[in-house]
């Protein structure tokens, strides 16, 4: 007699969010900042998971730990949607790809590094990068930045970022003790 697989909501959730992430890290080129506006299109717009709000402080709360933010990122957005095995299919979702098309592309790079084809891609990527860390620092901004307190932080968050990149943890620190003195005392 043939059995039957039968796939549950719960398991059908947890597919759904191993293949989204597959193919967020499938498609996200330059890592790091320059997935954050893939990650938040898929996860607030495209799937519904969470709202803009949550996805700017999971956002946040992930390049503020240590590790790639990516990684970070769906961590705990598959913990917000399905706790534990949440978080488990939606880190091996986003690793997956990365880790076979690196190392497929190690072994091609090794061949084809001095190609001028090859050579002209990379040029051509880099700058798309950089267009895609400054949309994600404009739409994290938007949500972000809601009063003249926060921009004055913001901007000697970055300050402190250009004279001392080594300190991340203090000036993220300094953030988060002058946002509760300012809560406090509602200045």
């Amino acid at each position: 007699m043939k059995q039957v697989i039968r796939i549950d909501k719960k398991n059908f959730l947890l597919l759904e969010i191993f293949a989204a992430f597959f193919k967020l890290g499938s498609i996200s080129f330059g890592g790091g900042y320059a997935m954050v506006p893939l990650i938040e299109n898929e996860i607030v717009e495209k799937k519904k998971w969470v709202a803009h709000e949550t996805a700017v402080d999971i956002i946040a709360v992930a390049g503020s730990l240590p590790g790639a933010i990516g990684l970070n990122a769906a961590a705990l957005v598959g913990y917000s949607i399905a706790g534990i095995p949440g978080t488990l299919v939606a880190i091996v979702g986003n690793l997956s790809p990365c880790v076979l098309i690196v190392l497929s592309l190690s072994v091609l790079f090794q061949q084809f590094s001095t190609n001028p084809v090859v050579q002209a891609a990379f040029n051509g990527i880099r700058p798309a990068v950089i267009g895609l860390i400054a949309y994600a620092a404009y739409t994290t901004g938007k949500t972000s930045i809601q009063n003249n307190a926060c921009s004055v932080i913001a901007i000697f968050a970055f300050c402190a970022m250009m004279m001392a990149p080594m300190y991340i943890v203090l000036i993220i620190t300094a953030g988060a003790l002058t946002g509760i003195f300012l809560d406090k005392y509602k200045c």
